[in-house]
């Protein structure tokens, strides 16, 4: 049977489905009354894990879950992203990971979600302008002060995860993968092979996945929704996938988290399989 836990970095319990907060408004009004009550019933149905970044409305997203579940339910930990600027005067996104800023962007991050330490802090992308053991060292001194307490990494090779490891030990990888779009596979089993916890973005691929007639195919086999096989097609696929997809629905996501049940049969698994083996 396919677990439904995953301990991050061997010692932080979470259940696999987390949530993805990306998607939630924060403007004010009553979008973003929607947005609160989507994170609260997400906790209220067992989400531990909550995941959002300094990029997702420049803090806002980051202050709306604070809002909406601060003080946190014991065992809910909400990781969040940094290693992203924006440029002045244009505001657009910019890589940063200088570690002045890295701690700059922790501190205030620690201030929007009223917190002390954030359990799993990952960089959102690595900064091609700034050696990787500066990014990486100054994580790991705020690691070392408590501050943090596991270091994760987005949108990384195989190689730069293994750099990385040799300065640091990395819990967590946040890299775009779903049924459809495999191109990261050989980083899902580099994190498979060291128990480093994989959690796919994009997890369904935008929805394209109920246009896939395999897909489709399988979900009306299981009684599911294309979404929930695409979902429970993950949660089998490696025991190290911990998936986040994100909604600004609650029925949306009543469904995603209802895709832990669905059982497919190993044929209809291995139809699944062989779509990642199409251009």
């Amino acid at each position: 049977m396919t677990a439904t836990v995953f301990r991050i970095g061997g010692d932080l319990e979470v259940r696999r489905l987390g949530f993805g907060a990306m998607r939630l408004p924060t403007e004010p009004g009553p979008e973003r009354e929607g947005s609160l009550a989507v994170a609260r019933r997400a906790v209220e149905l067992g989400v531990t894990l909550i995941d959002t970044a300094y990029m997702y409305g420049w803090g806002a997203n980051e202050e709306l879950l604070a809002e909406a579940l601060h003080p946190y339910p014991d065992g809910v930990h909400v990781t969040t992203k940094v290693g992203i600027g924006r440029t002045v005067p244009a505001g657009e996104w910019t890589q940063d990971a200088r570690p002045a800023a890295l701690r700059e962007q922790v501190e205030r991050a620690l201030r929007r979600l009223r917190v002390e330490r954030i359990e799993l802090l990952q960089l959102h992308r690595l900064d091609p302008a700034v050696p990787l053991a500066d990014q990486i060292g100054a994580l790991r001194e705020l690691r070392d002060e408590g501050k943090i307490g596991r270091i994760g990494l987005s949108e990384v090779t195989v190689g730069e995860l293994a750099a990385a490891r040799e300065i640091v030990g990395i819990a967590s990888v946040q890299n775009r993968y779903n049924l459809l779009d495999r191109a990261h596979e050989p980083v899902l089993a580099a994190c498979e092979a060291a128990g480093i916890a994989f959690l796919p973005w994009a997890t369904v691929a935008w929805g394209k996945s109920g246009a896939t007639a395999e897909v489709a195919a399988v979900a009306a086999e299981a009684g599911a929704t294309p979404t929930q096989v695409a979902l429970a097609w993950l949660l089998g696929h490696s025991p190290v996938i911990v998936p986040i997809p994100g909604t600004a629905r609650i029925a949306h996501l009543e469904e995603n988290l209802a895709a832990e049940a669905l059982r497919l049969t190993e044929q209809q698994r291995a139809r699944l399989d062989r779509l990642g083996e199409q251009d």
